[in-house]
């Protein structure tokens, strides 16, 4: 099993093995996409227009399936493991679309699939700090997924430059991991580009962000350069600001954490006048930014630059949502 730094490995024979993946990882999503569809419409598993849904008509949940399925290749290709996580954060999410849990069985659960993170992703880290930091971490990146999830394209595109800049950060299982989700995505991103047919789900939404954790984690292995390990947090900076900014929010307006509404960022844009697409390819691109400007640092072997690449994206994330009003309380929440 190749650890996720094993660089100097990822030539010829292992660049084959990163495309036969992509490929694999590809062409699984495009296919099982269509079949989760069908599936969906059969079980009931649909996301119904209401106060706080965008959409006209239903529309099939299930989506994480089929990223799941194309995403598993790359697992299997190199820590098999990581399924364990992956398939738990999966099973809560569509439990989750299914029979709407309360907010204190999804939260427990996803610190169980954040301890199971911790087991399959051993860091360099003291063990209570580094148990205690990925599994807060872990809940953070599910949750800000979830967030995140408002608009066709928009979690799945961010993701998706996530991973590939994960990719290139990391060797080994990490690489095989990345390449992998950043495929699968892609995939499925053909049926949930504007107008969607299908969405990801809290079962996508929740697997999106355990996989964000797990490589996150992985950039905390040893032997990653430090440069990497701190430019990789630029790669997650937009799911875990969309948490910051909802709890000010909701703070702001005196709700309830766990009330939803339609205050994010890119409901501020649509409400403004843009059209949806393009507001999910802002986050995309901003996503670009800052993924492009972490890896420079980050394979440049330059901490400090990593640094400055995370508090300026930082900066630029908490100034959009300043701009947009998105810290401002939302007046058409609803429970």
């Amino acid at each position: 099993m190749a650890p996720p730094y094993s660089f100097a490995g990822d030539r010829g024979g292992a660049a084959v093995t990163n495309l036969v993946i992509a490929v694999v990882s590809l062409g699984i999503a495009l296919v099982v996409t269509p079949v989760v569809i069908i599936a969906a419409r059969r079980t009931g598993v649909m996301d119904r227009p209401g106060a706080l849904k965008p959409q006209s008509h239903p529309v099939p949940y299930l989506g994480g399936v089929a990223v799941f399925a194309g995403a598993a290749v790359g697992a299997l290709a190199g820590r098999p493991t990581l399924l364990v996580p992956l398939g738990m954060a999966l099973v809560l999410g569509v439990a989750d679309d299914r029979f709407e849990l309360s907010p204190w069985v999804r939260l427990a659960g996803q610190f169980f699939v954040g301890a199971a993170v911790v087991v399959t992703c051993p860091v360099h880290l003291p063990g209570v700090a580094a148990a205690t930091t990925i599994i807060v971490v872990s809940v953070l990146l599910i949750n800000g997924v979830n967030l995140l999830d408002g608009l066709d394209l928009l979690a799945g595109g961010v993701v998706a430059v996530a991973a590939l800049a994960f990719a290139l950060l990391l060797g080994g299982w990490g690489r095989h991991l990345g390449v992998a989700l950043a495929a699968a995505l892609v995939g499925f991103l053909a049926y949930n580009r504007p107008p969607a047919r299908v969405y990801l789900g809290d079962g996508g939404s929740y697997l999106l962000g355990t996989a964000l954790a797990v490589l996150l984690a992985a950039t905390w292995a040893p032997g990653v350069p430090a440069s990497r390990a701190a430019a990789a947090l630029a790669l997650v900076a937009i799911p875990a600001a969309e948490v910051a900014f909802a709890v000010v929010r909701r703070w702001r307006g005196h709700r309830s954490l766990v009330t939803g509404d339609r205050g994010h960022p890119y409901d501020r844009l649509v409400a403004s006048g843009w059209p949806r697409p393009a507001a999910s390819l802002a986050y995309v691109a901003m996503e670009g930014i800052l993924a492009t400007a972490a890896v420079i640092a980050g394979l440049r072997a330059s901490v400090a630059a990593a640094m400055v690449v995370d508090v300026a994206g930082a900066a630029l994330l908490v100034a959009s949502a300043a701009v947009t009003g998105a810290l401002a309380p939302d007046e058409d929440a609803r429970t």
